[in-house]
């Protein structure tokens, strides 16, 4: 039997399998709200075999979002128009997620398709962003240092936004604390350059992403699983790496999380040594902390996915780009791994595909 296609329990949420959508931006949204364009993009997913389909990261402010067109659910409006994508997920019989974030720094920008680049003036819709420090991302502009008063606001504003994720019918939320925003930004003294409490010390730059994994944790019933996504490592000497990522696993094990999800980079611009899978060895170094991880990055075919979960290298593959070019790719790789129909995630209007 496939060890891909096996279900896995978190809690009370037990996922069809351990092929899973990573959060992808879209920069279609309209003021935060959800729509079309969302619904059939992560529906297309559910009914391709996906077993927990994640959204891409939700704002928790206005100000969290990486540019004016993210999604958010910092409001009601944004909490109905996530409901009925929920509704059609679940009736496909996959999971979701939403991953609730804030870019900090990398905020305001212009989306990658624009004809402008770096950070969306306040005269054209940006906004005065905020960050550990007053320390810009390169080719960003300046973010304002966050007072304590502040740092408390953003910590309410997950809780806030993690009890609408349950009221829209959400099965799981995950904590953004990776790729360089905001609670990347204090895991990490590249981008830490505070003296308070908040900053210096490996426990002083963890507080915050603690503090926010506590508040979202006691928002969740205890049935629902809480997943956290950090990057393993900066890629970077002196920055955030595996050794403290490690250290941070054991104490979001005691904190309650239930997955962390693994990725890399993003705080600054680093050289980074892309190839097929190149991230699975941080998966696997933050699973020694003894708590399930997910592995992303160049995981592209089936046998290497199956692999990857059969060796106890991660507990759960994650696919991104490769499900952009294939909103079915777990259909795919049930196909191709000789998984039965009824032990894999065809819908009734697919099963014909199963055998030739």
């Amino acid at each position: 039997m496939s060890k891909l296609f096996e279900p896995i329990t978190l809690r009370s949420l037990t996922v069809r399998n351990r092929v899973w959508l990573a959060p992808m931006c879209q920069y279609s949204a309209t003021d935060g709200v959800p729509h079309d364009w969302h619904l059939v993009h992560l529906g297309a997913r559910a009914t391709g075999g996906f077993g927990l389909v994640l959204t891409e990261a939700a704002a928790v402010v206005p100000e969290g979002r990486i540019t004016p067109e993210d999604a958010g659910i910092w409001n009601d409006v944004q909490k109905v128009a996530w409901t009925r994508i929920v509704e059609f997920v679940h009736s496909q019989g996959a999971a979701i997620g939403v991953q609730l974030a804030h870019a900090g720094r990398k905020a305001s920008t212009y989306r990658p398709w624009a004809e402008s680049e770096g950070s969306v003036p306040e005269t054209e819709g940006g906004w005065q962003t905020r960050a550990p420090s007053a320390v810009p991302f390169p080719g960003y502009a300046e973010p304002a240092e966050l007072s304590p008063e502040e740092i408390a606001e953003v910590v309410r504003a997950f809780a806030e936004a993690t009890t609408r994720a349950v009221e829209a019918g959400f099965d799981t939320v995950e904590v953004h604390a990776a790729h360089g925003y905001l609670l990347h930004q204090f895991l990490s003294p590249l981008s830490n350059h505070r003296e308070d409490e908040y900053g210096g010390s490996f426990d002083n730059r963890v507080r915050l992403v603690l503090e926010t994994v506590d508040a979202v944790r006691a928002a969740l019933p205890d049935t629902a699983p809480l997943l956290v996504r950090i990057s393993g490592t900066d890629w970077i000497q002196g920055g955030w790496d595996l050794e403290q990522s490690t250290r941070l696993g054991v104490l979001l094990k005691e904190r309650g999380v239930d997955l962390v999800d693994v990725s890399s980079g993003g705080n600054a611009p680093a050289s980074i040594p892309v190839e097929p899978g190149y991230q699975v060895p941080l998966a696997a170094g933050v699973r020694a902390a003894g708590l399930p991880t997910g592995a992303v990055g160049l995981i592209t075919e089936p046998e290497q996915a199956e692999k990857i979960v059969a060796n106890g290298e991660a507990d759960v593959v994650l696919l991104a780009r490769a499900s952009l070019r294939e909103s079915a790719w777990p259909l795919r790789a049930a196909h191709e791994l000789g998984v039965a129909p009824d032990e894999a995630p065809w819908p009734d209007q697919y099963t014909r595909a199963h055998w030739r």
